[in-house]
């Protein structure tokens, strides 16, 4: 039986903090200044501090559209760009890691055809200036090589982030819209089947009551015929629902989540493994229907928690909650249900099984399992009896 965890958090992209830390490599200027190595302290620790305050500024104009691109933010990188300089030129040494910050500034400003040559511009002077000091620890190269490599490395996560976040916003419009759009569906059908026979109903039921008083054989036929329309609406009625409401797991999940946290319970769902076909998601959701109806009915649960498991011919799903558990000896309970005893023999008919009982860790679990090309779900539903 799956365990309930904490609630999976779906990573995100980088935020400007994650490249505060990157300040630590001024750490060896600032040691040459604190232990009085380098000359005119008081100009490399105004300067210290003059590049550390611009890099913080523009690492969080460039998380920001609106300000990455207006004039204050290349104004601001020039005077990064000048104090680099000065200070490498003049300190050499630990002050050359400067540029690597500076290249790694540009990668959150620039975009597109500007970045490869401003960071290769930026390398090359990174090159010559530490083959001009001749002081530093390491081949001059590798500061050339780190300068690309930093802002380069920078650009290209945020713009994937970027890219990233662009598309969940498009997926979720796209999911909203779907789920308008079958809205209006379902309705303009519900309209298109109910306007006519409803009619046909009205008018009928008017020329029954005219008639009756002269004509009581002709009244009994338009009741007859009533009767006759009544069926056949229901009989449509109960086609296009049960259209509508097989959907797929994921619908009825969603439709699960709606529903628990109308109810101040807790939603967490976490899905594995390649997808389901229809079949087999139609069948899962009659059971996270059910499950649902039970958590919000008789658990008195906060936290209702959905796994979905799938390998290549099996999936399994299990619900399980943090409520008072199965009550079968009042019949209140979710065990008592009629309901999944008609899923246990839903599923048994598609090659599946059905478990539910006690959680692991208290509460109330379902656990079904199936193949994961099980047989198509019949029309009827034997589980439609009500929990009790």
């Amino acid at each position: 039986m799956a365990r309930a965890g904490k609630r999976p958090r779906r990573p995100g992209p980088p935020g400007p903090y994650a490249l505060v830390p990157w300040l630590l490599m001024g750490l060896g200027a600032f040691s040459n200044l604190w232990q009085g190595e380098s000359p005119n302290p008081w100009v490399g620790g105004l300067g210290l501090l003059a590049f550390n305050s611009l890099y913080i500024s523009v690492v969080f104009r460039g998380f920001d559209s609106n300000r990455r691109d207006s004039p204050t933010s290349y104004v601001l990188l020039a005077a990064m760009a000048v104090i680099t300089f000065g200070l490498a030129i003049g300190y050499g040494g630990s002050w050359l890691l400067f540029f690597p910050l500076l290249s790694l500034a540009c990668g959150t400003i620039l975009r597109g055809r500007r970045l490869v040559p401003a960071l290769a511009f930026l390398a090359a002077c990174a090159v010559a200036v530490a083959v001009w000091r001749g002081d530093h620890v390491s081949e001059p190269w590798t500061i050339g090589y780190g300068t690309f490599l930093s802002g380069a490395v920078t650009a290209a996560i945020l713009t994937l982030s970027e890219t990233v976040t662009e598309l969940r916003a498009t997926r979720q419009e796209l999911a909203r819209s779907a789920v308008e759009a079958e809205r209006l569906r379902f309705s303009r059908d519900l309209h298109d089947l109910l306007g006519h026979t409803l009619s046909v109903i009205v008018i009928k039921s008017e020329a029954a009551r005219r008639l009756a008083p002269r004509d009581i054989d002709a009244a009994l036929a338009q009741v007859t015929d009533i009767e006759s329309v009544g069926r056949q609406a229901l009989t449509e009625i109960r086609e296009a629902v049960t259209g509508y409401r097989e959907g797929s797991l994921a619908t009825e999940l969603a439709r699960a989540r709606s529903a628990l946290t109308a109810a101040g319970i807790e939603p967490v769902v976490r899905r594995s493994g390649p997808p389901l076909t229809p079949q087999t998601e139609a069948l899962l959701g009659w059971v996270a229907r059910e499950a649902v109806t039970n958590v919000v009915r008789h658990s008195g649960a906060t936290r209702c928690v959905f796994v979905v498991e799938s390998t290549s011919e099996r999936v399994r799903l299990t619900v399980t909650d943090d409520g008072r558990g199965p009550d079968e000896e009042r019949g209140t309970g979710p065990a008592g249900g009629t309901g999944l005893k008609g899923l246990t023999e839903r599923l048994a008919a598609a090659g599946g099984s059905l478990e539910s009982g006690p959680g692991s860790q208290g509460g109330f679990a379902v656990a079904a399992e199936l193949p994961v090309d099980a047989p198509s779900a019949p029309h009827g539903d034997p589980c439609a009896a009500p929990s009790p």
